[in-house]
């Protein structure tokens, strides 16, 4: 019998970070031989960051497994409608339905610790005389928030290296809800003082996905990667024939 081509695991970053909040996760998937990609989100719109996304998995030979982190729970959400995406994986990250906003699903719950740490930057929009507006965790209570179970000196060097979000993204509706199609997972951090936990799970059962709770901060990848690479080897075997 032949086998399934191996997986490319794509790894989504999400707000106020990149693709290094995945640095204790990428080097235990490729002792397993996986293919791994951690591309830079954009950060600038829903749409169009599920677009760049997007973009990345059809140049993928073969399947994916797509993870999503936080924001990046929206953009796989969209982007995982893609042919060739087998499974979904959400770490702390937010499950859209069709049509529903970031803003919505957030709205719906009491906000998170996040909500009176928040600093609004504008910045120039090309071909605009309107500016954006950039949205980012103050730095001195970014470790507390987003990284309290996180080396503190780490913490500290995310906190002025973050990648801000603008505030478009948390207005765009989703256009697709991949979880409807596609076998997802989905990881709660407990201890989360940047999503409200209950926002994570709440997307997560509505969804119907396989579900695990880990007492953690937000930055789950960096806290506990053995626990993030577990659920994303549950998700390949589930999947994988």
């Amino acid at each position: 019998m032949s086998r399934s081509p191996k997986p490319t695991v794509v790894l989504v970053h999400g707000a106020f970070a990149d693709a290094s909040s995945y640095a204790r996760v990428i080097p235990g998937l490729l002792q397993r031989g996986l293919n791994v990609v951690a591309p830079a989100v954009p950060n600038r719109s829903l749409i169009g960051d599920a677009a760049y996304i997007s973009s990345v998995i059809r140049q993928i030979d073969g399947p994916v497994i797509l993870v999503g982190h936080s924001y990046g729970g929206a953009v796989i959400t969209v982007a995982g409608v893609e042919d060739n995406v087998q499974a979904l994986v959400y770490l702390a990250g937010y499950a859209l339905e069709t049509g529903e906003s970031l803003g919505e699903l957030q709205g719906r719950f009491p906000d998170s610790d996040l909500a009176t740490a928040l600093v609004y930057t504008p910045f120039p929009v090309e071909g605009s005389d309107t500016p954006g507006t950039d949205v980012s965790v103050d730095t001195d209570k970014f470790p507390a928030i987003f990284a309290a179970d996180v080396d503190p000196e780490t913490a500290k060097i995310l906190a002025v290296s973050q990648r801000p979000l603008a505030a478009q993204a948390f207005a765009d509706p989703a256009p697709a809800a991949a979880w409807k199609t596609k076998p997802s997972w989905g990881l709660v951090s407990s201890a989360d003082h940047t999503i409200n936990p209950d926002v994570e799970r709440f997307g997560y059962q509505r969804a119907g996905m396989t579900t695990t709770e880990v007492d953690s901060s937000h930055l789950v990848m960096l806290a506990h990667p053995d626990r993030v690479i577990a659920l994303i080897e549950e998700a390949i075997d589930a999947t994988t024939k």
